[in-house]
């Protein structure tokens, strides 16, 4: 084993606890997602109910519930921190590394390229970005990848074996539909279908399907039917309004974005390595795709792309799942191509890698020094988070051009690997105060905690409700609007919670100088600011705002 290679296994775990695992409580939590993702797992433990999911004591059937379960057990564990809250994220996205390492050195037999793809996997920007965020994204796409590689081992064996994989596979796909839908069976559909008919072992698809569909229905059912049993209309509103709205409508579809949204998104998403693309494929094509792990990845690659992109509501998050794959075959790629070209000199790669991180370096300085009205840094103490900054981009600029003198193909992609990760860790530090004073509400929540008693009746617009019943420890909170509460707040049980202005004006009329009343919203968007009385005490930060009664 070569010295390079023994740096990079032993760097790979270090920087994962360095990068994504330790600094996870600096940032502050910004909503909704992380609030939500916080508060629905809190509302399980403080009430022992582990099969409905409740947000602000109101039923949210918006996703099953693995995601919260992963939550409840990490606050468990560390507390209500927000380290404990990105926890099964950030751990999801090392696990997913892990096992394209494990899937690289059996089925390609190299242990440069099985630990190049893990480190390309885990410094891709955007599954940085994703696994350092308490979103159901990270966990959703481990447990694809985990099923994909289960089922790539299984076809590649035979006897116990075998059957060991296919139901492991089946296992991954159950648990991958109670994190989020039906996308765990479509997307190993897609992927697996066509990539059996390339391979000309169609035939196995009606043998080798049965015992993993057996194990993921073993695995769903026992909350499946739980569910079911305390909230009979989960279903229904799940499988219509989650699934088939969303993905074919084009006018109540939630993010509605064209169809090469996508794209963008996968090319920033992939740097640093988007510059080494073409390199990688003509590594590939030197070759063929001759073995049929690099066919599986190509369709595990661009089927669930396409898929996505067809469908109308979209988020950056959504293709995730296609990142383990990329990283296989940049990997693969990478290592034909430079093992064939080992002279010193920089490729165009290089320059253009060089090229992307300085034209970013140089907008965020000139953006700083003059008012453009977009700085990102806009407080006078600010200045040494947007130089830090400025600094892992020059960090990333040496390391890139350091990496031309490397004619190992390892070391030379072991320098790419290290370009990053400086602006990695500096994104941890270098939070902006203006993005924590629109999108981050809990130290504002915090500062005017005094001025709320248990006695006080909590009113809320739908997007701080997350916040306000996170911090407050509350899930009593009256809404000015419905958001993505709305099924819940149709409960007849629970409709009363929605104050409309007439609603609103009653409520007020009703509780004055009998029990104090809050207002918490975001934005100056009240509405109903003449049915206040003259006696209201005003706290602001940011776009955070409570009025006391």
């Amino acid at each position: 084993m070569s010295k390079s290679l023994k740096y990079l296994l032993w760097a790979l775990p270090l920087g994962f606890i360095l990068i994504y695992l330790l600094p996870l409580d600096v940032r502050p939590m910004v909503i909704p997602d992380e609030a939500r993702y916080a508060e629905i797992p809190r509302e399980m433990l403080e009430s022992g109910n582990w099969i409905v999911p409740y947000l602000n004591g109101l039923r949210y059937f918006e996703k099953p519930v693995l995601g919260y379960w992963m939550n409840a057990l990490s606050l468990s564990a560390f507390g209500e921190t927000a380290f404990a809250i990105r926890l099964p994220s950030a751990l999801a996205a090392g696990f997913s590394a892990l096992f394209l390492f494990l899937l690289s050195l059996r089925f390609v037999g190299n242990r440069s390229v099985a630990a190049l793809s893990a480190a390309i996997f885990l410094t891709c920007l955007e599954v940085f970005a994703v696994g350092v965020f308490s979103v159901l994204d990270s966990l959703f796409a481990f447990l694809v990848t985990a099923s994909l590689v289960a089922f790539f081992f299984g076809i590649q064996s035979t006897g116990k074996a075998r059957h060991g994989y296919l139901a492991l596979f089946g296992v991954a796909c159950g648990l991958a539909f109670l994190t989020k839908g039906f996308l765990a069976f479509a997307l190993p559909v897609i992927v697996i279908v066509p990539f059996m008919l390339w391979e000309g072992r169609w035939k196995e698809l009606f043998t080798c399907g049965w015992l993993p569909m057996g194990t993921a229905f073993l695995t769903i059912l026992p909350w499946a039917w739980a569910v079911h049993l305390q909230a009979p209309d989960y279903w229904h509103y799940f499988f219509w309004e989650e699934h088939i709205k969303r993905f074919s409508s084009s006018t109540n579809a939630q993010h509605l974005q064209p169809f090469w949204f996508f794209i963008p998104v996968l090319l920033l998403g992939a740097l640093p390595w988007t510059s080494l693309v073409p390199q990688a494929v003509r590594g590939l094509w030197r070759d063929g795709l001759n073995t049929p792990l690099l066919r599986y990845a190509l369709c595990w690659l661009i089927l669930p792309f396409l898929f996505f992109s067809i469908s109308k509501g979209k988020l950056g998050t959504y293709i995730l799942p296609c990142f383990a794959p990329l990283a296989i075959l940049l990997s693969v790629g990478l290592w034909q191509h430079f093992s064939q070209h080992t002279e010193k000199r920089a490729t165009w790669g290089d320059w253009l890698n060089i090229a992307l991180a300085g034209v970013f370096g140089l907008a965020l300085f000139i953006i700083q020094l003059f008012d453009f009205g977009v700085k990102a840094y806009t407080q006078s103490g600010e200045a040494w988070k947007w130089l830090l900054v400025l600094l892992s981009v020059g960090v990333w600029i040496g390391l890139t051009w350091s990496a031309r003198n490397c004619s190992d193909p390892l070391q030379r992609l072991t320098r790419y690997v290290a370009t990053p990760l400086a602006f990695m860790l500096s994104v941890h530090f270098a939070f902006p105060q203006q993005v924590e004073d629109s999108k981050a509400p809990d130290a504002f929540l915090h500062s005017v905690a005094a001025q709320i008693s248990p006695q006080t009746l909590l009113v809320s617009d739908s997007s701080m409700v997350h916040a306000v019943a996170w911090a407050y420890k509350r899930k009593d909170i009256y809404m000015l609007s419905h958001g993505e509460l709305e099924y819940g707040l149709k409960y007849p049980d629970s409709e009363q919670r929605f104050l409309d202005e007439g609603k609103f004006k009653q409520f007020v009329t009703e509780n004055q100088g009998k029990r104090p009343i809050a207002i918490i919203y975001r934005g100056d968007q009240f509405f109903y600011k003449n049915l206040l009385p003259a006696n209201v005490k005003r706290f602001e930060q940011g776009k955070f705002i409570l009025l006391l009664l």
